[in-house]
């Protein structure tokens, strides 16, 4: 884990959990508007993500592994004894979104970003049909072709970023079938979730995810506090897109909220 702490006193810590196939430095931007804005950061990879995993070939990782890394960001967040604030963002926004089913997050509030539930992106026909092979192909790579383009409008984030080294589409089909259990059990559960006040925001041009999903989920959730924003003509990565700034505002909006709600002044 890495940690960004602001200039004196902070209001509260932002926990930050990437989507799948980037890493923590494509979050650079919004890592420093919370540090200047005067909250302390908490990021880092997820297992299988990032430098150490440069000469990694595919993303193979327990979804186990996954999960009780949410659980020891958040710990590591709370070290500080201030409120904090968990952000989860497509892949990362459905770990989230387990974690409180699970009733397994300590935390203020959760702020969820283009959670992964439906997907209209998948790998290829032929991984589609040897999946149907069983164990015997459960080690078959494929590419999961997300591509930078797809995920921002942004001009300078994708010159940035369309040559990363360390984003990594690159699949084997067992990883893909964890991927689907989860956000099929995400998107059917019955059962209450962890009750915490959540801001879900979501894209209205999103090439990834299909965030009708997403809103229905939220809707369902029988919560004392809920807040949904649909980004009109945004793509799939929000605090990438040209209106990023505007996302950031609305978002620490939502956050003062709730620290004057528990009796935090800011």
């Amino acid at each position: 884990m890495w940690k960004w702490e602001t200039d004196g006193q902070a209001k509260a810590v932002i926990a930050i959990i990437h989507n799948a196939y980037e890493h923590h430095r494509r979050y650079a931007w919004l890592i420093e508007k919370f540090r200047s804005s005067g909250f302390h950061v908490v990021m880092g990879d997820l297992p299988g993500h990032g430098e150490g995993a440069r000469n990694k070939r595919a993303h193979d990782e327990d979804f186990q592994s996954y999960h009780a890394y949410v659980q020891q960001l958040v710990k590591a967040s709370l070290i500080y004894n201030l409120p904090v604030f968990v952000i989860g963002h497509g892949f990362g926004a459905t770990l989230v979104m387990h974690a409180l089913q699970e009733k397994s997050i300590e935390c203020a509030a959760v702020i969820v970003t283009s959670p992964w539930l439906h997907l209209h992106i998948h790998p290829s026909k032929l991984s589609s049909a040897l999946s149907s092979m069983g164990k015997i192909a459960e080690n078959v790579k494929s590419t999961h072709d997300v591509t930078i383009k797809q995920l921002t409008r942004n001009y300078d984030v994708y010159t940035q970023d369309k040559d990363d080294l360390l984003y990594n589409t690159t699949i084997t089909l067992k990883w893909y079938r964890e991927l689907q259990q989860l956000m099929k059990s995400a998107s059917s559960t019955q059962e209450g979730i962890h009750n915490l006040p959540i801001l879900m925001m979501t894209a209205e041009r999103d090439k990834i995810t299909d965030q009708k999903y997403a809103k229905h989920w939220i809707q369902k959730q029988q919560l004392t506090e809920i807040q949904y924003k649909e980004w009109k003509g945004c793509f799939h990565d929000l605090f990438q897109e040209p209106e990023r700034e505007d996302v950031f505002l609305y978002t620490k909006s939502f956050m003062h909220n709730v620290l004057r709600s528990i009796g935090y002044i800011v």
